[in-house]
C-alpha cells in the first residue's frame, strides 16, 4: 500500500460511509440515544483519514472527463428514444410495461434515500414493509383501471367477478395488513425514524405510483394523451437548455441556477408551435386518437372507432363585432379543436411542469445529492428525468376527463349496473326483455327466442 498524501478533505467527512451509500443523506445521521453523534463521527474519521493532498485535474483530463460523460450520455439517450419509439409503434401493452417499470425504479430511487439508516440500526422490516406498501398500492390502482375500461371482460368471467366486485374491499384489507404490521415492528429507541420513514414512503407512492397510475389511463383514453404530454415535456426541456444557452442572463429561480427566464420563456414559445405541429400530424392516424379496444393492436394494425369531435377539423368565421370592418366577417378559420387544447398542454408543460422538476432539484439539496440514483448512465436516476413527467401526466388525464372526454353508455357500464344493482330474477327478466325485443327488430331468429325461453324456464 502507497502511503497517504496530506491535504485533501474528504466529501464524506460529515459523517456518511463511503461507497454508494455515502452519496445519500439520510433522515437521522445520528439515533435517537445520541450514540452517532455527528461530532464524534467526524473524530472518530479525522483520526482514520487524515487530510491528504491531491493534485486537481489537468485540463486535459478534464476535457477527456466531459468527452466520456457527453459520450456514454449520447449513446444512452439514443437507446432510450429507440427503446421508447418501439414500444410506441408495437402498442399499448408495451408502454403500460414502460410505465411499470418506470414507476417502480422511481420509487425505489427515492426510498433508497431512507434505507442508509435502516441498514445501519439492522430494521429488516422497513425495507420489506415498503415494498408491500407498493405491491398494495399497485395492486388497488392496476385494478381500478382493469375494472374502469375492461368492465364487460371482467364482470362476465366467474373467476374475476368476485375480485372486480370486491376489489376496494381487498385492497383495504391488505393496507391493514401492512398497517397492523407496522405498528407491530415498531422497535424501542427507533420510533422517530421508522415513523418518518412511514411518512416518507406515503409521500413517494402519491408523488410517484398515483400519478404514473394517472399517466396509465391516458394510454388507454388514447395513445395522443400519452404520447403528447411526454413530447411536450421532452419538448421544452431540450429548448430550455438551448435558449438559455444563447439568450440566458437572468436567473429563474434559485433551486436551479442555471434556469434562466430567457430560457424558461423561448422553450414556452418552441413548445407551442412544437405541439400545433405535433398534433397535426397525430389526429390523422386512429392508432393515435381512438381509445383502447384491442391491446394487441400496433401502429401496422391501427384501431378503430368514431374519432372524438374535437379530433375533427372545423371552420371558424370571424364573429361581428362592432369595432372590426364588414369585410373582417368573411375571413374564416379550418382547425380542429384539439389544437387549441394542445396550446393549453404546452403552455402547462412549459410553465407549470418544470416546477416538477424544481420540487426534485429542492429535494436533492436538502438531502445533499446529485442525482436521485445512477440507473441511467450519464443520466442520473430515472426519477430525475421523470420528475416532469409524473405532473404533466396527472394534468393531461384531468384536463381531458374535465373538458374532452365524452359520457357515452357502453356495454360496460351496463353490465356493470345490471350486476350490481339488479337481483337475480331481475337480472333474468332483462334478458327474456332483451330477447323480444331483438326478435321484434329481426335481429335474432325466432328459434333463438325459442331457446332463450326453453332454457331459462327450465
Amino acid at each position: 500500500m502507497g502511503r497517504s498524501k496530506r491535504g485533501v478533505r474528504f466529501p464524506h467527512s460529515n459523517g456518511q460511509v463511503s461507497g454508494s451509500e455515502g452519496r445519500r443523506s439520510s433522515f437521522s445521521d445520528a439515533s435517537e440515544d445520541g450514540s452517532g453523534s455527528p461530532t464524534r463521527a467526524r473524530k472518530v474519521q479525522a483520526q482514520q483519514l487524515p487530510p491528504v493532498e491531491e493534485k486537481p485535474p489537468t485540463p486535459e483530463e478534464e476535457y477527456q472527463k466531459k468527452k466520456a460523460n457527453f459520450i456514454t450520455r449520447t449513446f444512452w439517450t439514443l437507446c432510450m428514444l429507440g427503446a421508447f419509439f418501439t414500444a410506441l409503434f408495437m402498442g399499448h401493452i408495451y408502454i403500460i410495461i414502460i410505465v411499470t417499470m418506470v414507476q417502480i425504479v422511481s420509487f425505489k430511487e427515492v426510498i433508497a434515500i431512507a434505507n442508509v439508516p435502516s441498514r445501519a440500526r439492522s430494521l429488516r422490516s422497513t425495507k420489506s414493509l415498503n415494498w408491500y406498501w407498493l405491491a398494495t398500492t399497485m395492486y388497488f390502482l392496476y385494478g381500478e383501471s382493469v375494472i374502469y375500461y375492461f368492465k364487460h371482460i371482467v364482470l362476465v368471467d366467474k373467476v374475476l367477478l368476485p375480485l372486480a366486485t370486491h376489489h376496494r374491499f381487498i385492497s383495504f384489507i391488505l393496507y391493514v395488513f401492512g398497517f397492523v404490521f407496522f405498528v407491530a415492528s415498531l422497535q424501542a429507541g427507533h420510533y422517530k425514524f421508522q415513523f418518518t420513514n412511514f411518512a416518507w414512503t406515503h409521500m413517494a407512492l402519491y408523488l410517484i405510483v398515483v400519478q404514473a397510475h394517472f399517466v396509465m389511463n391516458n394510454v388507454f383514453e388514447g395513445m395522443i394523451w400519452f404520447f403528447l404530454p411526454a413530447a411536450l415535456v421532452i419538448t421544452n426541456d431540450i429548448f430550455a437548455y438551448i435558449c438559455g444557452i444563447a439568450f440566458g442572463r437572468t436567473q429563474l429561480i434559485k433551486l436551479s441556477p442555471k434556469k434562466t427566464v430567457e430560457g424558461f420563456v423561448g422553450a414556452w414559445i418552441a413548445t407551442v408551435l412544437f405541439g400545433m405541429i405535433l398534433v397535426n400530424l397525430m389526429i390523422r392516424s386512429k392508432y393515435f386518437i381512438c381509445p383502447v379496444n384491442d391491446l394487441g393492436a400496433t401502429i401496422f394494425t391501427g384501431l378503430q372507432c368514431d374519432p372524438n369531435p374535437v379530433f375533427i377539423p372545423r371552420t371558424y368565421h370571424m364573429p361581428h363585432l362592432f369595432f372590426l370592418p364588414p369585410s373582417f366577417t368573411n375571413i374564416s378559420f379550418t382547425f380542429a379543436p384539439m389544437q387549441l387544447h394542445a396550446l393549453i398542454l404546452a403552455s402547462f408543460a412549459s410553465l407549470i411542469a418544470p416546477f416538477g422538476g424544481f420540487f426534485a432539484s429542492g429535494l436533492k439539496r436538502s438531502f445533499k445529492i446529485k442525482d436521485f440514483g445512477d440507473s441511467i448512465p450519464g443520466h442520473g436516476g430515472m426519477t430525475d428525468r421523470m420528475d416532469c413527467q409524473f405532473i404533466m401526466g396527472f394534468f393531461a388525464y384531468m384536463y381531458y376527463h374535465t373538458f374532452i372526454s365524452l359520457h357515452k353508455v357502453n356495454v360496460g357500464t351496463v353490465l356493470e349496473t345490471a350486476i350490481t344493482s339488479l337481483s337475480p330474477e331481475e337480472q333474468i327478466e332483462l334478458v327474456k326483455s332483451m330477447s323480444r325485443y331483438l326478435g321484434n327488430q329481426g335481429v335474432v331468429s325466432e328459434k333463438f327466442l325459442e331457446c332463450v325461453e326453453r332454457t331459462i324456464s327450465s
